[in-house]
């Protein structure tokens, strides 16, 4: 799934349409490492959204719109000051290079017409976004790029900005049938990798379609190659070459099965056989919104995270290494028994123990065998009892401390599982608020002085099943406690994955008699998708309706117990189960 040159190609191609006349009439800068640019024209407004994100960066059109901090970054302050009201005058990709400049005119504090360029960089980590002037001096980046980080090229205001060619790929465009054969043969490589490993713009997907149209074993090394092939390889390669100096894209998602697992700006026709297929998107970027929206959402929330999963995992670690301990300890007063017995046994046969002997054989009545009790010798046989009642109390006190001490410690790593459970499913900042309140009340984070408490806005999941049934599914353990015991009625269905961390799952049953066994099994794999088992193939699932779900007094948040519930095993698979909003 790459971001390649000819995909960017698609995007610039579309943005050109769309964009190039219009005015920058807001300037936005929601993420750190994120713009979002309104642009206004005849036909009405658009939006650019770029990411420079190391681990997602992106560039497409779009219609959503994002919320922006109540203070806004200084780099988006100053595109504000140049670039406001500002002109598109021109988009363009510099051969096939994963690199937009955007060319934009606009009116300096004296009035005087000035030209300055936006320079997206999409270059995984090494992703940036340049603001420079008419003579390519960088006014400022995005990021910050000093000598001490890179030794090929400093991105800091007032240095001259040139793009780094860390590579030897040839252009794409502009290569003929020798050079291109030349060039093919010099890789001792498998076809498809000499061919993304030689030209700017192909990624690895794109070089094996190309092998799979030429019908070129794309594993096969280039010294294999025939004559024939190079030419039906290349000619597949001019056509692509035609394709996307024509603009004429076909935006499309290859499917295994359900699942997405490839993208690109041309047929993907290989995914076109067997269990694979394709769908066409009419624009590269509504391609782009909807296979990446879901996991930029994840990734960033998966960064806000990180200081709340830090902290539960540390607490976490540690208590599991308490209960380890705890349950080694456990294990040596196994023996306690065996003490109290020898105890009972030198008081009923102690008299038969001869002066100054090591040991003693008795029969032992609760189980009729001999049993060998060791003795001091330098003490007598009653003496000998009451040093072993002595060890059996001892061993007895630590038991039972012990056994109430593993009971809440155990009770606490479930707690901070479940913590951990509802971190994996957060979409937004309001999940993370309501889950950083349950760790400030836990006494994992100490609350400020003077912190408002934040309002909580955060709701449960809500699908609408098969067959019209309402199913709620809480994304923490306040909602959990909140699903069952306040929202659901009694006759309502309750699910949950069985001994698991995970989400209680409501199933609300209103005046319906019975509920479909479809419904029952499309809850239950929500309630095996919202869990710590989702990665499994098959995951247990309790379920029982809610009246027979009681809390403990004094319990910790999302804990329950139940007794007589029906189970069942089944996939995490919620494909099919619609949102109801």
């Amino acid at each position: 799934m790459a971001f390649d040159g000819v995909t960017i190609a698609s995007v610039v191609s579309e943005m050109k349409k769309e964009l190039i006349g219009g005015r920058l009439c807001k300037i936005a800068q929601p993420e750190e490492d994120e713009l979002l640019l309104t642009i206004k024209q005849p036909a009405g407004q658009k939006r650019l959204f770029i990411s420079a994100s190391a681990s997602l960066p992106l560039i497409y059109l779009t219609d959503a719109n994002k919320p922006s901090p109540a203070t806004a970054p200084n780099f988006c302050m100053l595109l504000r000051k140049h670039l406001q009201n500002g002109r598109i005058t021109d988009i363009f990709q510099p051969e096939l290079e994963r690199i937009v400049h955007i060319r934009i005119e606009h009116l300096n504090e004296m009035g005087d017409l000035c030209r300055k360029t936006l320079v997206v960089e999409i270059m995984g980590k090494h992703s940036n976004i340049i603001f420079c002037n008419d003579n390519d001096i960088i006014i400022d980046s995005i990021k910050h790029v000093s000598a001490a980080v890179s030794s090929v090229r400093e991105v800091l205001p007032s240095k001259p900005y040139f793009a780094v060619q860390t590579q030897d790929k040839r252009n794409a465009l502009t290569t003929g049938f020798e050079e291109f054969c030349s060039i093919i043969t010099s890789k001792p490589q498998p076809a498809f990798k000499a061919l993304y490993g030689s030209f700017t713009g192909i990624s690895p997907i794109l070089a094996q379609e190309l092998c799979y149209e030429a019908k070129v074993d794309g594993e096969q090394p280039v010294a294999a190659m025939t004559d024939n092939d190079f030419s039906s390889l290349f000619q597949v390669f001019t056509k692509m070459v035609n394709a996307v100096k024509e603009e004429r894209f076909a935006p499309n998602i290859a499917y295994t099965g359900e699942k997405p697992v490839e993208f690109a700006a041309l047929p993907l026709k290989m995914y076109e056989t067997g269990n694979d297929r394709t769908v066409s998107y009419k624009s590269m970027s509504a391609l782009l919104e909807q296979f990446y929206a879901e996991k930029n959402t994840l990734t960033r929330i998966r960064q806000k995270s990180s200081d709340l999963r830090h902290i539960v995992q540390t607490a976490l670690e540690r208590n599991i290494k308490k209960y380890d301990l705890q349950l080694r300890q456990i294990q040596d007063t196994q023996k306690r028994e065996t003490y109290r017995i020898y105890g009972e046994l030198l008081n009923t046969y102690g008299y038969n123990a001869a002066p100054g002997a090591r040991s003693l054989t008795a029969l032992n009545y609760y189980t009729n065998e001999n049993v060998t009790i060791p003795l001091d010798p330098t003490i007598s046989a009653t003496e000998n009892a009451k040093k072993y009642f002595e060890k059996y109390n001892k061993l007895k006190r630590t038991y039972e401390a012990l056994s109430q001490l593993t009971e809440e410690v155990k009770s606490e790593i479930d707690h901070l599982e479940s913590v951990l459970a509802s971190l994996d499913i957060a979409l937004h900042e309001e999940d993370l608020a309501q889950i950083k309140e349950e760790l400030v009340q836990s006494g994992y984070i100490r609350k400020k002085s003077g912190e408002k408490k934040q309002k909580i806005t955060s709701r449960p999941f809500h699908y609408i099943s098969s067959d019209g049934f309402h199913i709620y599914v809480g994304k923490n353990n306040y909602q959990n406690d909140e699903l069952t015991f306040q929202f659901a009625t009694g006759n309502d269905w309750w699910f949950h994955a069985k001994k698991i961390a995970g989400s209680h799952v409501i199933v609300k049953t209103g005046n319906a008699a019975e509920i479909p066994d479809r419904t029952f099994e499309e809850a239950a794999r929500l309630a095996a998708y919202y869990s710590k088992g989702r990665d499994q193939e098959k995951v247990e699932v309790d379920y029982i309706q809610k009246k027979h779900v009681k809390k403990p007094g004094g319990a910790k948040p999302g804990f329950v117990v139940y007794y007589t519930n029906y189970s069942m095993a089944i996939d995490s698979d919620i494909t099919g189960i619609q949102p109801a909003d």
